[in-house]
């Protein structure tokens, strides 16, 4: 991977929880390219959440580096808010406001922060509506959707800021299972476009189809990460072969 592919690179990071006695990352590394769509798995309690959440330092780790286009955030000096406006984040649980509309969810932040005047903000808003087929739904309240609209909502929200990567921590785990599809059908098509991505999945169909690389975590480190296709077809680490038994 040639240096100026990389936009993320994580180095030896460290996070422990009750003062040191429960280790979350234990001496971690990680390389993410541009424009490559990198899934990340492992059991519950793995790790994986801590991880992909210290990218953008929603958790704080103890010890290491992340760089995020060549810029180390661990720096103290950094202004983190300027380089997580470049890092979309989606949740499991969609974290759109219940007092605003659709349109005004998507909206906020771009003009906030002064990226976009109000009729650019929404002019953006509703192509990216469209996109998803939902651009009837402008004017609606977050209660009225179903969950596979809201998290596609939450994606395009995210979306509207111009991201350079996209976080997903788990985004259809609190799904119902039909609506599970209209999720990864997007997420499958922003891969398709090109969009730096990392997601911590239980969707081994979807890690299988989309993913450039697969990272394994387990007790938080990384065990092991290969292509899909090496990586579910012929894993080395012990507790891989016994997480995919389970899982596939």
């Amino acid at each position: 991977m040639a240096t100026s592919d990389k936009l993320i690179s994580v180095e030896q990071l460290v996070k422990t929880y009750n003062k040191g006695t429960l280790v979350a990352l234990d001496h971690c590394n990680l390389q993410v390219a541009k424009g490559e769509v990198v899934a990340i798995i492992g059991p519950s309690g793995s790790g994986k959440s801590t991880l992909l959440r210290s990218l953008n330092l929603l958790e704080v780790p103890d010890s290491g580096h992340i760089y995020f286009e060549g810029t180390d955030l661990m720096d103290k000096k950094v202004d983190l808010n300027l380089h997580r406006r470049r890092m979309g984040m989606v949740f499991q649980h969609f974290n759109l406001f219940p007092h605003k509309t659709v349109l005004q969810n998507i909206t906020m932040a771009p003009v906030q922060l002064k990226l976009m005047g109000k009729p650019e903000a929404e002019k953006k808003a509703m192509e990216l509506l469209s996109r998803i087929g939902l651009a009837d739904k402008a004017h609606t309240y977050p209660a009225m959707l179903s969950g596979g609209q809201k998290q596609r909502i939450a994606i395009i929200r995210a979306l509207a800021m111009n991201p350079e990567v996209m976080l997903f921590d788990e985004p259809t785990s609190a799904l119902d299972p039909e609506m599970v599809g209209e999720v990864l059908d997007l997420m499958k098509e922003l891969a398709h476009d090109g969009m730096t991505m990392v997601v911590v999945t239980h969707e081994m169909g979807f890690a299988r189809e989309v993913a450039n690389r697969i990272v394994f975590m387990d007790a938080g480190m990384i065990r092991e990460e290969n292509t899909p296709s090496e990586l579910f077809d012929h894993p080395k680490d012990p507790r891989l072969q016994e997480f995919l038994a389970k899982v596939l």
